[in-house]
């Protein structure tokens, strides 16, 4: 069983800059793909850029390219997304995930198995 919690969200005004946190409980934290989404209400919930366990192979939304850095710290057992040059459509809730059986493309939310709480980050104009 794998326990992620997010932390670092908050109100940031456009053209800002925010790091979320996941932090991890468990062993086998450094063998599992982690993945950030986003969702706003009324909308699916979308993967904005993963890291697979050896944080060599990344994956970012077009929308976030440039702008959004995904890493990782095995030895702390936390995954980070950087964020720079937000902008209002940035805002939503953010999700860290994380994908143990390699299974599935990591593109959809089913592909993983262990979800955080969330954090909302909020971007004004």
């Amino acid at each position: 069983q794998v326990q992620l919690v997010e932390s670092g969200g908050g109100l940031v005004q456009a053209g800002g800059s925010l790091r979320l946190s996941c932090a991890a409980s468990g062993r086998t934290f450094s063998s599992y793909a982690m993945g950030w989404f986003r969702q706003v209400p009324g909308k699916e919930r979308e993967l904005v850029a993963r890291i697979r366990w050896n944080g060599v192979t990344t994956y970012y939304a077009d929308s976030v390219k440039g702008r959004f850095t995904i890493s990782r710290d095995n030895a702390k057992n936390t995954v980070y997304l950087q964020m720079n040059t937000l902008k209002p459509e940035d805002t939503a809730v953010y999700y860290c995930a994380a994908d143990s059986s390699y299974n599935g493309s990591g593109y959809d939310p089913d592909d993983y198995e262990y979800w955080g709480q969330g954090t909302q980050v909020t971007v004004s104009s």
